[in-house]
């Protein structure tokens, strides 16, 4: 999910009364929301589609980055709050890991729900995993959460009592999580129907199948199917309506992965990076003899690999 989302959690949660644990509560948790995105660092180093969503997003990273937090927000306790007030209460080591632990977890749960996917078993191992239940930014969440976060502080301002003053933040996290469990089961009952469409249509077997969220929509969903063992994708439009529908689109764009210019893009360690986070992974040869050049794009973001960002270009020279 987008940052916005992340800090508007970590609001959240800290309206919630988390954040009069200990000194520093709130910004722990918003902090600790967005923490796992320090890999964003491999974005201008040009090895995002290697890194991101990986080791800083893993198992391992939720159990070390809450310890990392607590120390970096006991320095900052030490060396510029409490020297700004002597007279301040210090923070709460215990309370600052354990709202570290809380916030740093909601990160790679709620990046697991949209089709980037998070790898949740590193660094042991790179599998993807999808929930594809949201898509990466979602109005109506940030929507839920920023109205539960400013009512309770409202009150909090007031100096209501502590139950009805986390009330509206406690609200907008239920409210968010039930719709959260209504997009997956849409996303569920979607690619049933899909299924269904397509064996109507003479596809029997379905290798994979993405059923995705889409911008502001709920109930719209982008469909990517893999067939004949990867060797093509399909696509269709699934609609929620009063009549419902699916459309499959007649396009189909064939992967290209088992010819000679997928093992050069193999060979090479920008397609090789590329490849292991690709999801539905397609080749496309540019030119012939030593101009030539090729693409490799992601199905699930676009069909045309120069127009895109979820492209590589590999030259079979080498790089």
């Amino acid at each position: 999910m987008d940052n916005i989302c992340h800090t508007l959690a970590g609001a959240a949660l800290a309206k919630t009364g988390l954040e009069r644990r200990t000194a520093l509560g709130t910004a722990t948790l918003m902090i600790g929301a967005n923490f796992p995105d320090v890999d964003v660092i491999a974005v201008p180093l040009g090895m995002s589609f290697e890194w991101r969503r990986g080791l800083t997003h893993g198992v391992l990273a939720l159990v070390v980055l809450p310890f990392v937090l607590t120390a970096l927000m006991l320095a900052w306790d030490r060396l510029v709050r409490r020297r700004r007030g002597a007279a301040r209460r210090p923070a709460d080591p215990r309370a600052l890991l354990l709202l570290s632990g809380i916030s740093i977890l909601t990160h790679p749960v709620l990046d697991w729900m949209n089709v980037y996917g998070v790898r949740w078993l590193m660094p042991f191992d790179g599998t993807w995993f999808y929930g594809d239940a949201l898509f990466i930014v979602d109005p109506w969440i940030w929507a839920a959460l920023a109205v539960g976060v400013i009512a309770s502080r409202r009150r909090w301002r007031r100096g209501e009592d502590a139950a009805r003053a986390r009330r509206p933040a406690l609200l907008s996290l239920v409210v968010v999580s039930v719709y959260i469990v209504g997009m997956f089961a849409l996303g569920r009952v979607g690619e049933r129907q899909v299924r269904r469409v397509l064996a109507e249509r003479g596809v029997e077997r379905v290798d994979r199948m993405m059923v995705a969220p889409v911008p502001v929509n709920p109930l719209r969903r982008h469909v990517v199917v893999s067939v004949n063992d990867g060797a093509a994708y399909r696509f269709a439009d699934l609609r929620w309506t009063p009549s419902g529908s699916v459309t499959p689109d007649e396009f189909e764009l064939e992967s290209h992965l088992d010819t000679p210019a997928a093992e050069l893009a193999r060979r090479s360690p920008r397609g090789a990076g590329f490849l292991q986070w690709a999801r539905f992974p397609f080749v496309v040869a540019e030119g012939r003899g030593r101009d030539s050049s090729l693409w490799i794009g992601d199905a699930r973001y676009t069909v045309d690999p120069q127009l895109s960002w979820a492209a590589v270009r590999v030259e079979p020279r080498g790089e």
